[in-house]
C-alpha cells in the first residue's frame, strides 16, 4: 500500500476537509452531496482525507456505543466505512470524470439508438441508503453529433450516481453530460430504481420502484419517437 504524501508542516494542524473546503468557498463553487468536487483535490490529499473521516467514523460507532475494541467484528469498521465512502460508492464526488474517445459521426447516422439496461448503483441523500436501478439512454444523432462507445455511457452514468443522490437530479446531470459530450439532436434518458430508504427503513416497502425520465431536443417535441423510444425499453413488468 502508498503511504500517503506527507503535508507541508504548517499544514499539519489543518483537517484536510478545511483545506478542501476553504478552496471550493475560495472559488465560490457548489459542494453538495452529488457535486464532483476533484479539481480541489491534490494529488495524495484523498489518502489524508480517508484518515479524517476514519477517525471520525469511530467516534460515530463510539458515540453508538459499540466496542469496537473488544468485538472482533468491528475492530476495522471505522476504516472500512470511510474506504467505502470515499473510494468506492461514492467516488464519482472526489475523482475527475471517466476519459471518452469521441469520434466523428462519418456515416452520418441519424436512427434511434438506445443503450440499456444499465445497472446503477447509488445512495439517497437523505438517509445515504442504497438506490439501485437501470438506466436506458436513446440518442437521436445528427452528423455533428461525436459518436462514442457503448461502454462509455455505462462509465458516465457510474461516475454520475457514484455520489450521494436523488434520482430526479441525477437523470438530469446524466443528460447534461451525454447531452455536451455528444450534441444529438435529441436525448432520452428512463430511470428506474428501488430505493432502500422506502425498503429497508420507513414504511418498509420492498416493492415499490421510482420511474422517471428526462427527454431533450426531438424527444421532447416528436411524440411518435418518445413512443418508439419507450416502446423499444425491454422493462419488467
Amino acid at each position: 500500500m502508498t503511504a500517503p504524501a506527507q503535508l507541508p508542516a504548517d499544514d499539519n494542524g489543518t483537517p484536510m476537509s478545511v483545506k478542501i473546503r476553504e478552496r471550493i468557498l475560495a472559488a465560490r463553487k457548489r459542494f453538495n452531496a452529488n457535486d464532483n468536487i476533484a479539481e480541489f483535490i491534490q494529488p495524495g490529499e484523498l489518502d489524508h482525507l480517508l484518515d479524517e473521516v476514519s477517525a471520525k467514523m469511530q467516534t460515530v460507532l463510539d458515540s453508538m456505543v459499540i466496542d469496537t475494541q473488544n468485538d472482533h467484528n468491528t475492530q476495522d469498521t471505522a476504516r472500512r466505512v470511510a474506504k467505502m465512502y470515499l473510494k468506492e460508492v461514492f467516488k464519482g464526488r472526489y475523482v475527475e470524470g471517466p476519459e471518452v474517445t469521441e469520434f466523428p459521426n462519418a456515416e452520418h447516422l441519424n436512427e434511434l439508438m438506445i443503450v440499456g439496461p444499465i445497472t446503477v448503483r447509488s445512495a439517497c441523500s437523505h438517509h445515504l441508503c442504497p438506490v439501485i436501478g437501470q438506466i436506458w439512454i436513446g440518442v437521436m444523432p445528427n452528423e455533428h453529433t461525436n459518436v462514442i462507445g457503448l461502454s462509455k455511457y455505462a462509465r458516465l452514468a457510474e461516475w454520475i450516481m457514484g455520489r450521494p443522490q436523488i434520482q430526479e437530479e441525477a437523470v438530469v446531470q446524466l443528460a447534461d453530460l451525454i447531452q455536451r459530450k455528444t450534441q444529438p439532436d435529441g436525448l432520452a434518458i428512463v430511470m428506474e430504481a428501488s430505493h432502500f430508504c422506502m425498503g429497508w427503513r420507513g414504511v418498509k416497502d420492498m416493492d415499490s420502484k421510482m420511474i422517471n425520465s428526462v427527454m431533450r431536443g426531438v424527444f421532447l417535441k416528436d411524440a411518435n419517437l418518445r413512443r418508439e423510444f419507450l416502446s423499444l425499453i425491454p422493462r419488467k413488468a
